[in-house]
């Protein structure tokens, strides 16, 4: 969406369309000119791991500062004043201070919280948290992920959610898109995902997490085989290898995202529904 993919090894097809003003842009077509417009102003990114992120020789005030003179035009005495009320919004402590700290003398959840300041700096639109809590511990984790709600009411923002930890999001998401394989396999609104899954994949994934209060009488779910190799185009269903429901039609052709509820898409072949009757007999 963003066009940082390197242009001569990644191929991304396909189109992408933004709203802004009354106006559809397609972010696919738009040359590196025109996505530098986009870039913080309209869609911003919340990156993984912050303290390679951040630039290690400018200060976070500098860095915050910066798409806000670039894309607000505003002068560097109104940009400061912006920079460390976004840096208190965040919840960092003494932001008028902090606003002259290089990255290295925050820790892992300031630093975050940095590259929140930095993301939200011109409301954009559409934030992008690229699992912006995995390198952080428990307690963290769930301040990120409050601070990220309490943003998204505040500005109006979409936010996209980029995790592997299920508990994330059942907390945060209003709708969940389940990717296996580069492709995606499933989505709905989060409490049907959780209470109804439609793909195999979704299924295990579900069985493998510890429930509060469980007893240690059922085993978790664990889900054999090893993942596609993604250098190879696939010609069959992607899970087919490690689905305890595959047969014959899963080798013929990639299913397509079918509709099996309301907003409820599933890429299987097998009826799910079927198996929960037979369950509930």
């Amino acid at each position: 969406l963003l066009g940082l993919l390197p242009r001569e090894s990644a191929r991304v097809s396909g189109r992408a369309i933004l709203h802004i003003d009354d106006r559809e842009i397609d972010l696919l077509s738009m040359g590196p000119d025109e996505l530098n417009k986009v870039r913080g102003k309209h869609i911003s990114i919340v990156f993984q791991d912050a303290l390679r992120s951040l630039n290690p020789v400018l200060t976070v005030g500098e860095q915050i500062t910066e798409s806000l003179i670039t894309h607000m035009g505003l002068s560097t005495q109104q940009a400061r004043a912006r920079a460390i009320e976004l840096l208190e919004m965040v919840g960092i402590s003494q932001p008028d201070k902090r606003y002259h700290s290089y990255p290295h003398q925050f820790s892992g959840g300031m630093r975050q919280r940095a590259m929140i300041a930095i993301a939200i700096a011109c409301e954009p639109e559409i934030l992008i948290a690229d699992e912006p809590t995995t390198a952080l511990d428990v307690t963290i984790q769930t301040q990120i992920v409050e601070l990220t709600k309490k943003l998204q009411k505040e500005l109006g923002m979409t936010v996209i959610w980029i995790t592997h930890d299920l508990g994330v999001v059942a907390g945060i998401a209003d709708r969940v898109m389940v990717m296996y394989g580069g492709m995606p396999v499933e989505s709905a609104v989060v409490d049907e995902l959780y209470e109804n899954p439609q793909h195999p994949y979704t299924e295990g994934l579900l069985g493998a997490i510890p429930k509060i209060g469980d007893t240690g009488a059922q085993r978790l779910v664990s889900i054999g085989g090893a993942p596609p190799d993604l250098f190879e185009a696939p010609h069959h269903c992607q899970f087919a290898w490690r689905c305890p429901y595959v047969f014959d039609r899963c080798w013929q052709q990639i299913p397509e995202m079918y509709e099996t509820g309301k907003q409820h898409l599933s890429r299987c072949y097998y009826d799910m529904t079927q198996k929960k009757a037979r369950e509930d007999r």
